[in-house]
């Protein structure tokens, strides 16, 4: 959600900026701009929509420092006049976050003598360095004063007049330094500089970094800090096409790769042992969320423990019951997700275990919990999530499994069957991507209303095809646990309405595949989605997926993928922006 490059250095600042800002356009954004020093003076050029616009734009100057930003709306409509970067005084700024306390601070400048043109509470901020600027003369003590005058979250690259340096501070929303030969980077992720250095460190909480062509200086509360400097260790053609169109399909195609990966680092190494604890909750969002649904259904079904999963965004306003024996488990791609950090906090404060299931290394959530186990799906450039979703439920199975097996609760047989299904399982991953399903998209990416039901797992998995299907295509589409479209939503069932099926659990097929004849008899097209060891007639489909199930450890996966295709190809045929769906961003650091 938004994105942040800052370079100074002995090149030309222009068209790295411009390059970094390009490389975080998967974070979702609506408008972009850049700032630069000339002739002793700051320049700002902005425009609304995609950076080739903002391109189109921006002069053919050389300058060695800049700052640029993609933004998403929050505080006021995606123009050019709330655009970043924004100018109080001597003060030039982007920022990412939520500044809570925008309108009382708006207040206490206005009666200050200030003026504001935008609708942002970034402009309020940038007044609001510059106020103290004016009475400190020292940006390192103002940036000391935030913690204690702003509420929210926030990362600040920050220029002033007169001055040939970049300043940054963070507080809750990530910020990193890439450090590269006399020359120097601030940037929200990794990706941003990748092109110039594989050399950064990232900036922990209130830490106020300030940057020069000599070099950089980290400070907290006015104390010099070390900082380690790390080195981005994934390929980096993670972060390019590699001669696919898009990433999501380039992502979905890295599945098999990266799920055998998994697979072999969590089965050699000692992990959490689920059987502990009397009660789990599982916090995430999104798709993340639909990953705890299915890790729900593992948990409770071969651990026999009681597992609740919550929207993030809800948790903290809920009544939460909790013991000694209670596991919290956050769950995100970016470990920046303001919700989930926000309700990993809560249950910090109540002395509750936690364990994060995070991408990101290194990221806020990681840090914070009592034990992380990373996915290592490298970096998804794609706004909708296919390898991280899957690598997610991955984990849920392999912990369930790992625990079964450590607490000698299945047989020999048993476990041999389920380890040599998670060795099969990249190789099932690529036949999947082998079979052709293109046949169905002239089917459906003309339709506005698309029905996904299953139930039990299959629900779960429902719930993640159908968002997948509508954040990338716009369909309108809904999923329902099946027995319950009858109580009411069966009246929008009309010829020719598109209902997705899914049967894959064996233990109640014959209760879904009725639902399937309920919605058929109406007229419904039907797309049928099947375990092949469950028998259906052909006369309740049109068409049919067939998955080669083994069991429930590895089938959500196996579902899963050729619906990630799909949801791909109705998109293709739409026109839609696919690795940047409108109104949508990768990391949600807003609450």
């Amino acid at each position: 959600m938004c994105g942040i490059i800052g370079y100074v250095g002995k090149n030309n600042a222009l068209p790295i900026v411009l390059s970094g800002l390009k490389n975080l356009e998967y974070r979702g954004y609506d408008s972009s701009g850049i700032s630069y020093l000339k002739n002793n003076k700051y320049e700002i050029i902005k425009s609304e929509g995609k950076i080739k616009n903002l391109e189109a734009i921006l002069p053919n100057d050389v300058s060695n420092m800049a700052i640029g930003h993609t933004r998403w709306a929050t505080h006021g409509k995606a123009n050019t006049i709330n655009a970043h970067p924004h100018q109080v005084g001597k003060i030039t700024l982007v920022h990412n976050g939520i500044i809570e306390n925008y309108q009382e601070i708006k207040v206490f400048l206005e009666e200050k003598g200030y003026q504001f043109i935008s609708e942002t509470d970034t402009e309020i901020v940038a007044g609001l360095i510059d106020y103290y600027y004016n009475v400190d003369n020292d940006l390192a003590k103002t940036l000391d004063r935030l913690k204690d005058e702003v509420r929210g979250s926030y990362a600040l690259v920050i220029m002033v007049d007169g001055i040939d340096k970049l300043y940054a501070i963070r507080s809750k929303s990530p910020l990193i330094v890439g450090v590269g030969e006399f020359e120097y980077y601030l940037a929200s992720d990794v990706p941003a500089i990748l092109d110039y250095t594989k050399k950064y460190f990232l900036l922990d909480e209130q830490e106020i970094c300030i940057l020069d062509n000599d070099g950089y200086c980290v400070l907290k509360d006015n104390i010099k800090v070390e900082k380690k400097i790390k080195e981005f260790s994934d390929d980096i053609g993670s972060v390019y096409k590699d001669g696919y169109e898009h990433f999501m399909l380039k992502e979905i195609h890295e599945q098999p790769r990266v799920v055998d990966n998994l697979i072999s680092l969590i089965l050699n190494r000692e992990t959490i042992d689920l059987s502990k604890y009397k009660t789990i909750q599982i916090v995430a969002c999104g798709s993340a969320y639909h990953t705890g649904m299915v890790g729900k259904h593992l948990i409770e079904k071969y651990l026999g423990i009681r597992t609740e999963v919550y929207v993030a965004s809800e948790y903290r306003y809920g009544k939460i019951f909790y013991d000694e024996n209670t596991l919290f488990i956050a769950i995100s791609q970016s470990g920046e997700t303001a919700d989930t950090l926000a309700s990993l906090m809560l249950a910090k404060e109540h002395g509750i275990k936690t364990l994060g299931i995070i991408n990101t290394v290194g990221s806020s959530i990681a840090r914070e919990v009592d034990e992380v186990l990373y996915i290592n799906a490298g970096i998804e450039m794609a706004v909708a999530t296919t390898k991280a979703y899957v690598l997610q439920v991955l984990m849920f199975s392999l912990l369930v499994y790992k625990s079964l097996k450590e607490n000698n609760r299945i047989s020999d047989e048993e476990s041999k069957n389920i380890f040599d299904s998670f060795k099969k399982l990249g190789q099932m991953l690529e036949n999947i991507l082998n079979k052709d399903i293109s046949y169905l998209t002239d089917k459906l990416y003309q339709k506005e209303n698309i029905f996904f039901i299953g139930r039990q797992i299959d629900h779960a998995l429902c719930l993640e095809a159908s968002l997948k299907l509508k954040e990338i295509s716009y369909i309108h589409s809904e999923a329902y646990a099946a027995g319950e479209l009858k109580h009411g939503t069966i009246s929008l069932i009309s010829e020719n309405t598109p209902v997705i099926g899914i049967v894959t659990d064996k233990e109640i097929s014959e209760k879904t595949i009725s639902n399937i004849k309920e919605v058929k008899s109406r007229g419904a097209y039907v797309l049928l989605v099947a375990d092949n060891s469950i028998s259906v007639s052909d006369d309740i489909y049109d068409d049919i997926i067939r998955i080669d199930g083994v069991n429930d450890f590895i089938n959500p996966i196996l579902t899963i993928v050729p619906l990630q295709l799909l949801s791909y190809n109705i998109a293709l045929a739409r026109g839609c922006d696919i690795d940047k769906p409108r109104n949508l961003a990768k990391s949600v650091t807003v609450e």
